[in-house]
């Protein structure tokens, strides 16, 4: 029998519950720019990444249908009854139409198809989902099951551009992953972020990213995040930047704006300028305080044409100023507009 938590409550002596192997990070999200994400392939992008926004974009279409993705993460050899189809998730026996405003038909339904039709309801901007969430999140925390229906619905939340629709995203996956938004779930996340098992140590940088933007001791884990930087592995270091992004603090942004220049690695400084444009939990404000040097990055001779890409993207995605790539011509758009 599955556990209906993403933890087990069978290890007590590790200081923990014992993480599921199903668990990971949800799967790439937010764009940057219209020729690096889901329009299509940016100039020199890898195979890989190409791959990667391909499955991003197939898994959101997946769950704005109410369809469940055809993939069952840790399950091999075993069977798993087939997740409700939309069509059972937002009807009753009449088959009448959840309404996020109803109350009642909302009752009928259990935990799990709750968040899944309300989630759902959100990313559709129904009046009243997202309020819904606010109300019922913190009873649904133990009951709710972290599976592939999911994560396509919370991945689907985080690419809205609705920042309430975002925030419910992180409300209904902290609950599925079954983190409690206390100090007792980041000091569990802080030491698995420190595991040796490398599935479990990006899992839990993003999911301290999670607590962070809720207020759950955000100072202490944007020190950790920020430290792990610094690891020498590039997928540790992407995630961090995920994090980050997810944490939305003011600081985060000059860290960001920091690891787009400096980070080796093409992949982790992508998403740094993707986390600053469009994806991650920053406000309007946040993102125009990147613009002044993200206008430098356009022409810095020490980075490569690539990355100067890049900060041309991202000044396009949070300006919404559709201008050449051109460093001169934006920097007089931005004198004209008096700096603000």
């Amino acid at each position: 029998m599955e556990p209906s938590t993403p933890f087990s409550a069978a290890a007590q002596g590790n200081g923990g519950p014992q993480l599921d192997p199903r668990l990971r990070p949800t799967p790439d999200y937010g764009t940057l720019g219209p020729g690096s994400d889901a329009a299509g392939s940016a100039p020199g992008s890898s195979p890989a990444a190409n791959q990667r926004q391909a499955v991003r974009v197939g898994s959101i279409v997946a769950a704005l249908l109410g369809a469940s993705v055809a993939l069952v993460v840790g399950t091999i050899g075993r069977t798993r009854p087939a997740e409700p189809t939309s069509s059972k998730i937002f009807s009753d026996a009449e088959n009448k139409p959840v309404q996020a405003g109803d109350p009642r038909q909302i009752d009928r339904l259990g935990p799990q198809e709750q968040a899944a039709a309300l989630l759902q309801l959100a990313v559709m901007r129904k009046a009243g989902a997202t309020e819904q969430i606010s109300y019922r999140v913190d009873r649904w925390q133990g009951k709710l099951r972290w599976d592939s229906q999911m994560a396509s619905l919370t991945q689907a939340a985080l690419n809205s551009d609705d920042m309430r629709v975002r925030e419910s995203g992180i409300e209904v996956e902290l609950a599925a992953y079954g983190l409690a938004k206390n100090s007792s779930s980041v000091d569990y996340l802080l030491r698995t972020a420190e595991s040796g098992n490398h599935a479990q140590k990006i899992w839990a940088l993003w999911a301290l990213g999670l607590m962070a933007n809720r207020g759950v001791q955000a100072d202490q884990v944007f020190e950790v995040l920020t430290a792990h930087l610094k690891d020498s592995d590039e997928d540790a270091r992407r995630w961090t930047v995920e994090g980050l992004g997810l944490a939305g603090s003011d600081q985060a942004v000059g860290v960001l704006l920091q690891t787009m220049h400096d980070d080796p690695s093409a992949l982790v400084r992508e998403r740094a300028a993707c986390a600053l444009a469009e994806s991650g939990m920053f406000t309007p404000r946040q993102r125009m305080s990147a613009v002044p040097q993200l206008l430098n990055y356009t022409d810095d001779p020490s980075l490569d044409a690539q990355t100067h890409g890049w900060a041309f993207h991202a000044l396009n995605d949070i300006t919404r100023q559709h201008l050449p790539n051109d460093s001169a011509a934006w920097r007089n758009w931005y004198e004209a507009r008096g700096n603000q």
